[in-house]
Order: structure tokens, then C-alpha cells, then sequence
């Protein structure tokens, strides 16, 4: 279903219809979640979620949808870069760690969606996500490896490392209680992870990003592929 285009009170409307959808997703299945419940929980009437979405189906994969286009940003963004392979993983785990802080109540359904037991939602590709992260990092590290820059070793395993830290450390942001990685833990931490498999030993500087201030505090679980 094409997305509308809406400015305004428009807007305002679809994204009240959007958030009162996910936190009762999340909060009561979608299974057992019904239009009369979102509109109700949004302060509208079901023709105005029927023109935005179409249906219950229509506004869970808008939902997804929105998440989608940010995170196809954010590795185009990766792609595009011409720093060092440890610059570019850094970063694009910074983002890619902010995107899910920003948009933590999509990851969470995300995740029920996925690991949870079936609730008859549209399907959508998770695990394709996932693989294309691990195939991003799997590249760059090449590239290291090919430029010297890290020690020769088999690509595909490196890259579990900075995925399963940004995977452990947006976790820690999804269980009710626990210890937190958080946005800056996850940044030293994968910069002690690249100083162990630098090519050349020796202190050097440190290699966390710059923030932009358009991200505020950000990954995803799924499957990848250990070759090199």
C-alpha cells in the first residue's frame, strides 16, 4: 500500500495513530489488539485510520516500514563513507545503535514479532536485516585486513565481535532491568575490540565518532554468515 504524504494536523494525526498502535502491540499482542482499541487509544474514529493505513495489518507494517527507511539510511550513509574500516564500523554502530534508542518501542515489537509465538502479524523479513549489517561489517573488515589495517584473520568471525557487542548492548536497553551497555560503553568497547585486532600493536588515538546532534542516543538481532 503506498505511504500518504501529510504535513500538519495530518501528521499529527498518523503519528498518534502510529504510537498508540505500537505501545498496545507490544503491550497486548497483536493478535489480541483491535482497530476499536488503536483509535481509541489515539482519540480518533476508525475511517481515519482506514485512510491512513487501511487496516490493523496496514498500520503494523507502517510501523516496520518507518524503521526500515531509517535503517536503509543509515547503511547508505555507511556505504558512502571513505574513512578507515575501524572509523566506518564504529560509526555505523553508533547509528545504528541511536536509530533503535530513537525508535526503542518499534524494536521492541520487532523482537516479540520475531521471537515471540505466532499473532498472525504480516510478515516481514527481520533476518534479511540483520545479514545486511553483518554483511556491511564483513566488508569493511576485509577492506582492513586487505589495507593492513587489521591483523589477517577470517573476516566472517571478526565481524560476530562489533555485531554481538551492538547486539548485547541494544538488549540491555530492551529488558525491563539489568545492566546497560549504553551508547558510550558500546563505543569503548569496540574500541578496545579494534585494538586487539589492529595489525600493529601500540596505543592510539581513540576512534569514537563525533555525534551528531540529530541522534540521541542506538541494532538489531537476527542470523549472519561466518564466511570470509
Amino acid at each position: 500500500m503506498p505511504r500518504k504524504k501529510v504535513i500538519g494536523a495530518d501528521h499529527s494525526v498518523r503519528q498518534r495513530l502510529l504510537a498508540a498502535a505500537t505501545r498496545l502491540f507490544n503491550r497486548r499482542g497483536y493478535a489480541s489488539t483491535s482497530v476499536r482499541e488503536i483509535v481509541a487509544a489515539a482519540g480518533v474514529t476508525k475511517p481515519v485510520l482506514y485512510h491512513y493505513f487501511g487496516s490493523k495489518e496496514g498500520i503494523y507494517l507502517e510501523i516496520m516500514n518507518d524503521f526500515i527507511e531509517r535503517f536503509n539510511s543509515v547503511l547508505e550513509d555507511f556505504q558512502r563513507r571513505k574513512e578507515s574500516a575501524r572509523e566506518r564500523i564504529v560509526r555505523l554502530s553508533d547509528m545504528m545503535f541511536g536509530l533503535c534508542l530513537e525508535r526503542i518501542e518499534s524494536v521492541r515489537l520487532m523482537y516479540s514479532s520475531y521471537f515471540g509465538p505466532p499473532q498472525g502479524a504480516p510478515a516481514v523479513d527481520f533476518d534479511s536485516l540483520y545479514a545486511r549489517v553483518f554483511e556491511a561489517i564483513r566488508q569493511a573488515i576485509k577492506e582492513g585486513i586487505r589495507g593492513g589495517e587489521f591483523r589477517r584473520g577470517n573476516a566472517g568471525e571478526m565481524t560476530w565481535v562489533p555485531l554481538g557487542v551492538m547486539t548485547v548492548a541494544l538488549e540491555g536497553e530492551l529488558a525491563p532491568s539489568g545492566l546497560r551497555i549504553g551508547r558510550e560503553g558500546l563505543l569503548r568497547i569496540l574500541n578496545h575490540t579494534f585494538s586487539g585486532i589492529a595489525a600493529q600493536k601500540g596505543q592510539g588515538k581513540s576512534h569514537v565518532p563525533q555525534r551528531s546532534s540529530s541522534h540521541r542516543h542506538s541494532s538489531f538481532s537476527g542470523r549472519g554468515s561466518s564466511r570470509d
